[in-house]
């Protein structure tokens, strides 16, 4: 109960940020589509995993149309959110907690956490073997151990529909959560800007599929060759609102 609980507040806490970012029409005020998109998948994936589909809540949510989306709707799920809160918190409403809950909030927690388990690896009994990252497929194959400890279908290098005249691969998809991962290393002649511009390619080439409402780009930066990342993350994240999300780890 106290896992469904903090999942709640944290979709309560994600709905506040939906909420912030708006923009005026001529008959009121709207919130960017794929952003509210997002969270509703978000919302619906958590309901999923603890068997909440038969509740009020759940069929609420389920049933709104994302053409054009006010505050005023953006509200009524906080208040379904928060009402839910109450009903569990009475015990009224018991989520089955049988099977583990991965959402978004793991998925990030693998990220931050990725450099400080790449650097462990290293530390082997006895100087044995181990997995030294070196280039792409190398961050590919330890994040992709990593996410099945919490997700169950982690689709590797699906296809993508065609882009630009051709088929290109994708990373890592995780069906449930409808989320794309693309995953970066950086290099001594890896500059911000061309990290950006590859980056830019991807967002338009993983709009176009139909199970990605959300990109997750990973970018390893172990030796920081970025200068400013923070400076990529903003610049990426608000061109595209609610649909990218830039994670270059380690921190500075």
């Amino acid at each position: 109960m106290d896992l469904l609980l903090n999942e709640l507040h944290n979709l309560i806490s994600e709905g506040s940020k939906v909420q912030s970012h708006t923009y005026q029409a001529i008959i009121g005020e709207y919130c960017y589509k794929q952003e509210f998109e997002c969270w509703k998948s978000n919302i619906l994936t958590v309901f999923n995993h603890f068997r909440l589909e038969n509740t009020v809540y759940y069929k609420v949510i389920a049933q709104i149309q994302e053409d054009a989306i006010d505050n005023t709707i953006v509200e009524m799920v906080l208040n379904q959110l928060k009402g839910l809160i109450t009903q569990v918190e009475k015990g009224f409403v018991l989520p089955n907690t049988s099977s583990c809950v991965a959402t978004l909030v793991d998925l990030e927690n693998i990220f931050n956490k990725f450099a400080r388990v790449a650097r462990q690896l290293r530390t082997r009994h006895d100087g044995r073997e181990t997995l030294t990252i070196r280039d792409e497929y190398d961050v590919q194959d330890l994040l992709h151990s990593l996410l099945l400890l919490h997700f169950d279908d982690v689709r590797a290098e699906e296809w993508t529909p065609s882009y630009a005249g051709g088929c290109e691969r994708m990373d890592f998809l995780l069906k449930d959560l409808q989320t794309v991962i693309e995953v970066k290393k950086t290099r001594d002649s890896m500059t911000p800007k061309k990290l950006g511009e590859e980056l830019i390619v991807d967002i338009e080439k993983y709009k176009t599929h139909p199970d990605c409402k959300q990109l997750y780009c990973f970018v390893y930066d172990p030796e920081f060759n970025l200068g400013n990342p923070a400076s990529i993350q903003k610049d990426l994240e608000e061109a595209h609102k609610g649909f990218v999300n830039v994670f270059i780890r380690p921190e500075m």
